[in-house]
């Protein structure tokens, strides 16, 4: 089992979504704006992640290697080098690994769920950003936020699975161990992890048609898809703590 903190779960958040960023504008069909949006976005995450383990749980390491990411992904406002974004995902990675070491029980099983949830909660964050961008910069190519939102469907399996791992979801399905609420979290999760996948296929059919609304229509899914992605992560992570 895995200890749930703030701390932790907001430099998952910052490293997938800076991973997710380099992705998208690795191809340099996207104006710099969407980079420094996200750039703002994250560094500010990392940073209250930094705050919240300083304040509430430190971890000199990992709390040093979020503010690291917050530095970095803040220079990339200033200077653009090719790669910026994957620096601070390079580091915030390293701070991550010490995370899950430090959060007891099967340091593997933790390395995995913390690793995968990071990715899991940066694509969907992402895919949901990119999206509006879509009203800035209407010109862009569609495949973009297409292929964010296919990483979104092929993660997901990945994430759940992580969450099934001993000692996981099933245990608490079966009342081998107990969420507090009469087995009702445990439901909750599974209704999280299966509406995430419906609003994501949903929105690969929506974004097949050729209309502008679609777009908007595939951004207003994934606003829903993030609220019940955050649900699948730290419900299952919260539970199992």
């Amino acid at each position: 089992m895995i200890r749930l903190d703030a701390s932790t779960v907001l430099l998952q958040w910052a490293v997938g979504g800076l991973f997710f960023s380099w992705f998208t504008i690795r191809s340099n069909e996207i104006g710099k704006g969407y980079a420094t949006m996200l750039r703002i976005s994250f560094a500010v995450i990392a940073a209250g992640g930094a705050t919240a383990g300083l304040l509430l749980e430190p971890q000199l390491f990992r709390d040093s290697v979020a503010i690291a990411v917050a530095a970095v992904a803040t220079v990339g406002l200033f200077y653009r080098p090719r790669g910026i974004d994957l620096a601070a995902v390079v580091i915030g990675v390293s701070g991550l690994v010490v995370a899950a070491i430090d959060a007891g029980g099967n340091e593997v099983v933790s390395l995995i769920r913390i690793l995968v949830g990071a990715a899991f909660l940066g694509a969907v964050t992402d895919a949901m950003l990119l999206g509006h961008w879509y009203l800035v910069q209407p010109g862009m190519p569609r495949k973009l936020l297409n292929d964010l939102v296919k990483v979104v469907l092929w993660i997901l399996p990945f994430e759940v699975g992580a969450m099934l791992l001993p000692t996981g979801m099933v245990s608490v399905l079966n009342g081998s161990v107990d969420d507090g609420w009469d087995g009702t979290l445990g439901w909750f999760w599974v209704a999280c992890a299966i509406t995430t996948g419906v609003l994501t296929f949903v929105t690969t059919k929506a974004l097949k048609e050729r209309s502008y609304s679609a777009v908007m229509a595939a951004t207003g899914l994934m606003y829903l898809a993030i609220l019940t992605a955050f649900g699948t992560d730290l419900v299952a992570r919260a539970v199992l703590a």
